[in-house]
């Protein structure tokens, strides 16, 4: 299932939100952005990392003709903009809320780094963390440059297993408990959603799957 403000056996939330050390906590406040709200914008500064406290925040960059590649869609308990760590100066994406009460706890590049240089085991969670996260990204990008649509929704189903999904005991079907929208899914798969409906409709028709709003079930395959 998926680990709320955890990695491994790390707190994120705990160890990485300054409200949480006396040192950081009197000049702390966590900043709310309403839906279509920017965080950040391509070829801005690179001085702060995101934790999601609540809401949902997308992550994507715009292609010469203007047109959108959404990288990722994150959520409660997740970290973003988390290269600035690793040196980068100017943001290579954007970081817009598409929620109406998001709300993220940011910390400074600086502090992050204070953090990690008091912690070696902390430090070397952090970026085993973040090469997770590439890595992760890397294979959704491959799937958008080279696989159908049909594969591409079924390979995203089975991500969304590791991270949301359990088993039912009753049934041995995997159960999916997700926060995303169609319109996220369609978008983080780079289809239509009418395509989408479409393509989850024949799944389900196949009974190879049935949904509702926040929760997919993969049925278990028999002989």
């Amino acid at each position: 299932m998926n680990s709320f403000w955890v990695f491994e056996d790390v707190n994120l939330f705990s160890m990485l939100c300054p409200h949480k050390f006396k040192r950081f906590k009197a000049c702390h406040t966590f900043d709310v952005y309403k839906k279509s709200d920017y965080i950040y914008f391509e070829e801005d500064a690179a001085n702060k990392i995101y934790l999601i406290e609540k809401g949902k925040v997308k992550i994507g960059y715009y292609n010469e003709d203007g047109s959108e590649v959404v990288k990722a869609i994150l959520s409660k308990g997740e970290l973003f903009g988390e290269k600035a760590i690793l040196g980068e100066n100017i943001r290579n994406e954007f970081a817009q809320s598409i929620d109406n009460t998001t709300s993220l706890c940011p910390v400074s590049v600086d502090t992050m780094h204070e953090l990690m240089r008091d912690n070696q085991t902390f430090s070397f969670k952090v970026y085993k963390f973040i090469g997770f996260k590439f890595k992760k990204l890397e294979r959704r990008l491959q799937l958008l440059l080279f696989k159908d649509s049909k594969t591409r929704l079924k390979e995203f189903l089975k991500e969304l297993c590791t991270d949301y999904g359990y088993d039912c005991n009753k049934t041995g079907d995997n159960i999916i408990n997700h926060p995303y929208t169609q319109k996220d899914i369609a978008s983080l798969i780079g289809i239509s959603r009418p395509t989408l409906n479409i393509l989850m409709n024949e799944l389900k028709e196949a009974h190879v799957i049935d949904f509702n709003r926040k929760q997919i079930r993969i049925y278990k395959i028999t002989a």
